[in-house]
């Protein structure tokens, strides 16, 4: 209903041709729009396309006169560089013409000599055939005199075999003899001569090369005792220390597994036991205890595991400053701290970790100076005496355990070597072992180094002088200059020249087997041999 009567009001309002005819006006006008858009769309690109056919038309053209210009240059260089070639060209055939004169010149040159000298051969040539006529003349005078001589030479050795009673070949073979022997002589001397004098350049260069790795690691050198003793600050801290029923002294005693000795000696204890470390640890303690003023079980026991932890702790930094100073890196943790060991460990009164870094610096000079493994022979060097460390926990001798702990440890087999052979024990595989054995010898043998005990030098030299009368043939023997030389005298009816060498060479290979010692024994044997007459 609505939309009907909404028909008939439009119907009503507006009539139908009025609507046609709007409708017609509308579409002409909408046709005659899209008919001048159009044509101005068609112009606007007509226009455009004129624009684009102009800029082509000047771009072609400036592309043309870019070419001709181009073109032109083109020329302009082929025209130069042809000149040039041609000057090159004529210059240098002017050059290589010269060249031919010159070498004609030289030819002809040539040539004249060559003449010369064929003309100076023939004439040469002309002498030598008149020199061999002259030759072949004097060959044949020279074969008659040669003739006669012989026959003469026949002559005289037949009288010579007649006087002499020998024969030509018996006179010969005398005659080579003598020779053979003189020369043997002369040979023999000439030998003798050369190794002594090798062996004394050598000795020279040596004692030179240890004289200056000497000089080079000059260090100081302390007798250090063996025994720890702590001062106290009165008599009165004695009982303290003792406590109750000796209750204190037990307790120290067994937490450190050190004797102390109180006796009647003023205002002082003394702490006696073999391990070095323990002995340390017991003296730093009982110094914390005293200056603390509380001693009883419970604060020994405390300050004993206090002072282990720092101690511990200052051996491993006393390693490192050990391989710090000797200029060596890579050591397994637990070297580190057996090298800090050392420090409180003692041999003859040497201190033994000051003795490993001497030894070190002294190999690795003469390393240097012979231009060997510096690094190998200050590692060597530095653990050499590893073994002390560790020498009153295990069995066997310092070099043994030495050994094992660096072959534990995963050091190379050279070290090991030089570890087992710094005192003759084993062959020394390399030249860097044999300098840790010299740097060992220096090191403990110079004045100050080591101390030995009254009682156990006089020991010394009489197991030096029971070994060397224990060999068959030995008359006496007398250990002198303080053990360094051990002089022995041989009954000469029993040991000749030649046995007096062997013989001492088995009394110091006895000595190294059975003696400690520092440094090096000399092993003198003397024989003489003696006629007395009496006139009457």
């Amino acid at each position: 209903m609505i939309q009907s009567n909404g028909s008939l009001f439009l119907a009503g309002t507006i009539p139908t041709w009025v609507a046609i005819v709007l409708a017609v006006a509308i579409v002409a006008v909408g046709a005659a729009c899209f008919f001048f858009g159009r044509h101005l769309y068609n112009k606007m690109v007509s226009r455009k396309i004129s624009d684009v056919e102009q800029k082509i038309k000047i771009m072609r053209d400036e592309a043309e006169n870019e070419c001709r210009a181009l073109k032109k240059e083109a020329i302009l260089e082929a025209k130069e560089q042809d000149l040039k070639l041609r000057n090159e060209f004529e210059r240098e055939t002017r050059e290589k013409k010269a060249e031919l004169q010159k070498a004609e010149q030289r030819l002809m040159q040539k040539e004249d000599i060559l003449d010369k000298k064929e003309d100076s051969l023939l004439k040469k040539s002309e002498a030598i055939e008149q020199q061999q006529k002259n030759l072949v003349k004097q060959e044949g005078e020279i074969k008659k005199m040669q003739e006669k001589v012989n026959h003469q030479h026949d002559l005289m050795i037949q009288e010579l075999e007649k006087v002499a009673q020998l024969t030509k070949e018996e006179a010969k073979k005398l005659l080579s003899e003598n020779i053979l022997e003189e020369t043997r002589r002369d040979v023999a001397m000439q030998v003798r001569n050369i190794e002594q004098q090798a062996k004394d350049e050598a000795d020279m260069n040596a004692k030179k090369l240890i004289s200056l790795a000497v000089q080079r690691c000059a260090s100081d050198h302390a007798s250090e005792i063996t025994v720890s003793v702590v001062p106290l600050p009165n008599d009165d801290m004695k009982a303290r220390i003792i406590g109750r029923e000796g209750r204190n002294i037990r307790a120290l005693e067994n937490a450190t597994g050190i004797e102390l000795i109180i006796d009647d000696t003023p205002e002082v204890v003394i702490l006696s036991g073999f391990d070095p470390v323990r002995r340390e640890v017991a003296r730093i303690a009982l110094e914390k205890l005293i200056s603390d003023g509380r001693i009883h079980p419970a604060r020994i026991e405390e300050t004993v595991e206090k002072v282990k932890k720092e101690l511990d702790q200052q051996i491993k930094e006393n390693g490192e400053a050990a391989m710090f100073e000797v200029g060596i890196f890579g050591l397994h943790p637990e070297l580190i701290k057996l090298l800090g060991r050392l420090k409180y460990r003692t041999s003859y009164g040497q201190n033994v970790y000051k003795h490993s870094i001497e030894v070190a610096q002294l190999a690795g000079v003469m390393a240097s100076e012979l231009g060997l493994d510096v690094n190998l022979a200050k590692r060597a060097g530095l653990l050499h005496d590893i073994g002390k460390a560790v020498d009153h926990e295990q069995e066997g001798t310092h070099i043994q355990i030495g050994a094992d702990i660096a072959k534990k440890y995963k050091e190379s087999n050279n070290v090991v070597n030089a570890i087992m052979a710094h005192h003759g024990d084993v062959e020394p595989k390399t030249v860097e072992a044999v300098l840790v054995q010299a740097a060992d010898a220096i090191s403990g043998a110079r004045p100050g180094a080591r101390r030995e005990t009254s009682t156990n030098y006089v020991k010394r030299l009489e197991q030096l002088e029971q070994i060397a009368t224990s060999f068959k043939g030995v008359d006496k023997s007398y250990a002198i200059q303080a053990g360094r030389e051990v002089r022995v005298i041989v009954k000469p009816e029993q040991i000749d020249d030649s046995q007096t060498l062997f013989l001492a060479k088995d009394i110091a290979k006895k000595i190294e087997q059975e003696l400690e010692y520092p440094g090096q024994i000399k092993v003198n044997v003397i024989r003489e041999f003696r006629s007395v007459e009496y006139a009457k």
